[in-house]
């Protein structure tokens, strides 16, 4: 493992067999994975921050092999196989005690986390994640929206957080085009969805928390639901006015949830809630 350090941070490269993941470490405390969803590591990188800030926990991100601009061998291909891949990083960084956290399609690889059982794993917190079949609840068809489409269908708030691709320099619209295209890759395209985990998710049997916000238009809070009840044991919990994108819109909620989730784990002090 390579580390170079960026003051309060630490940036990192971690080898399993042909795969290379670079991840960035904030905090220190017991360890927390934050699993980015198709929007890219800087979806959640603020609150990462905040969360390391605000709680007594180290929280490592995970940049998914492929996305902003890291390599990404041929092999590696599904969510399924993304999963086994960050298994054998908390077994070469020998994490113990882990919280698995995941928004998007990183929550769907928190649930495949889930389901392998793997003892270093404490629990798994599902936000606003994608990769299940239900009924009348289809996830939106992501590669044939526009991004104001996308924008949307992402926030409660949506004028806040549009942006206008064309707008931003030349190599930040190429890195967004590999992003949607690593997304397809291991996501598949169009469905997002593996049409076997729901039934797989009965043999979870790891304390699992699943937030959805109220206001999610990439998969409905009833899609959240169907998580849920598809998980043993597992408790569903809505964040009012927030879309698919938690960590961004209701950061401070979603601190709140999990600190309820794992109480005796998360020291948080000085914190008031926030809706913004």
């Amino acid at each position: 493992m390579q580390s170079q350090s960026t003051g309060s941070l630490a940036a990192s490269t971690v080898e399993t067999g042909p795969v290379e993941v670079n991840f960035t470490d904030y905090g220190s405390g017991r360890p927390v994975l934050l699993l980015h969803g198709g929007a890219g590591v800087q979806s959640v990188s603020a609150f990462a921050e905040s969360l390391s800030t605000e709680s007594d926990v180290r929280v490592i991100v995970p940049t998914h092999p492929g996305f902003g601009r890291t390599s990404r061998p041929d092999s590696l291909r599904t969510i399924r196989a993304l999963a086994a891949v960050y298994i054998a990083v908390l077994d070469e960084l020998d994490l113990h005690d882990v919280t698995v956290i995941g928004n998007s399609i990183g929550g769907w690889i928190a649930a495949e986390m889930a389901i392998v059982a793997t003892p270093r794993i404490r629990d798994v917190v599902i936000v606003d994640a994608v990769g299940i079949e239900v009924a009348g609840h289809p996830v939106a068809d992501f590669f044939a929206l526009t991004f104001p489409q996308i924008a949307e269908l992402s926030y409660y708030d949506p004028e806040r957080y549009r942006i206008d691709p064309r707008a931003l320099p030349q190599a930040a619209q190429a890195e967004l085009a590999a992003n949607r295209a690593t997304l397809a890759t291991y996501a598949g395209e169009p469905s997002m969805v593996d049409p076997g985990l729901r039934a797989r998710l009965a043999d979870v049997a790891i304390p699992t928390l699943v937030i959805w916000g109220d206001s999610d238009g990439i998969a409905d809070p009833d899609y959240g639901r169907a998580y849920a009840a598809a998980i043993p044991g597992a408790r569903f919990q809505l964040l009012t006015n927030t879309g698919h994108l938690p960590q961004i819109e209701s950061p401070g909620l979603l601190i709140e949830a999990l600190a309820d989730f794992t109480l005796e784990n998360f020291t948080l002090q000085d914190f008031t809630p926030t809706n913004s």
